[in-house]
């Protein structure tokens, strides 16, 4: 899948990722993404397109330990979080609900907003569209079994 860049900074934490405001609200998957990214990037869940891939600094997913700031993303169709590094509790979460999250300091550091790229995950590559290629490191075949079905439930129901 092709898609993308919106290019974020460091720290960005889950109360911008999703406003703590809606923690408590039951919402469909389809509302959360209506929020996703809001307080830090008002257009992005209006503009956003499956496939396209967020790309950070530092430590993205900081802060509280909700798990709509990563279904949030899953739900506006991002195939993928690239980052120099991720906060713990946000990487957890992201991969329990089937969305990749990639640390790869080279690729946070030169994909810049609006490039196109291509990411392989059992090969660990990003491809950019002007022939750029960077690499991260490949997802355990556990965790790609839990990426390719959707999350851990799903591949929890596979297994059983």
């Amino acid at each position: 899948m092709k898609g993308k860049v919106w290019k974020y900074g460091d720290n960005v934490n889950t109360d911008v990722i999703f406003a703590g405001k809606y923690t408590y609200a039951i919402m469909p998957p389809e509302e959360m993404a209506k929020h996703a990214l809001e307080d830090l990037d008002p257009e992005f869940a209006e503009n956003v397109r499956p496939g396209d891939v967020v790309v950070a600094g530092k430590n993205f997913g900081c802060g509280s330990s909700r798990e709509q700031a990563a279904a949030c993303l899953k739900y506006a169709g991002v195939q993928a979080v690239v980052a120099r590094s991720f906060a713990r509790i946000y990487y957890r979460n992201a991969i329990n609900l089937g969305l990749p999250v990639l640390q790869s300091a080279e690729a946070a550091d030169a994909l810049k907003a609006g490039d196109e790229v291509e990411i392989d995950f059992a090969a660990g590559k990003i491809r950019a569209s002007d022939g750029r290629e960077f690499g991260f490191p490949p997802f355990p075949d556990s965790v790609l079994g839990i990426i390719e079905a959707g999350g851990l439930i799903e591949y929890t129901k596979k297994k059983l």
